[in-house]
């Protein structure tokens, strides 16, 4: 069991800043907060709703996002969007993640 929760504690720790980079991804076409979170669930990134949306808000804060309110549904919804300052953010954060996956994977080949 150790084993296991060692696994999972590690896991979300290399996965948490891959969602900041995933939100910022998806959002640079408007969408609300649920079907977000109903996209990064089918793409692979397991988001709890009480994780994205204090997320969504400190992304917001940091002027990486912005919203508006749709209310000519029966149900208004916010929108977030990824500014100019978050998509220049997610190109450099997106660069770094290409250089480093070619890096584990020369790390991995070394291994064979």
């Amino acid at each position: 069991m150790l084993e296991d929760e060692l696994l999972a504690t590690h896991l979300q720790e290399l996965r948490r800043g891959t969602v900041v980079l995933a939100c910022l991804l998806i959002l640079r076409k408007p969408d609300y907060g649920y079907a977000l979170l109903d996209r990064l669930d089918r793409q692979g990134f397991a988001v709890d709703a009480n994780t994205l949306y204090p997320l969504l808000r400190r992304l917001e804060k940091q002027g990486l996002l912005s919203s508006d309110w749709n209310t000519e549904e029966s149900r208004p919804r916010k929108f977030y969007r990824t500014s100019d300052k978050g998509a220049a953010l997610a190109d450099a954060l997106s660069r770094d993640w290409e250089s480093l996956a070619a890096a584990f994977g020369h790390l991995k080949g070394e291994q064979s």
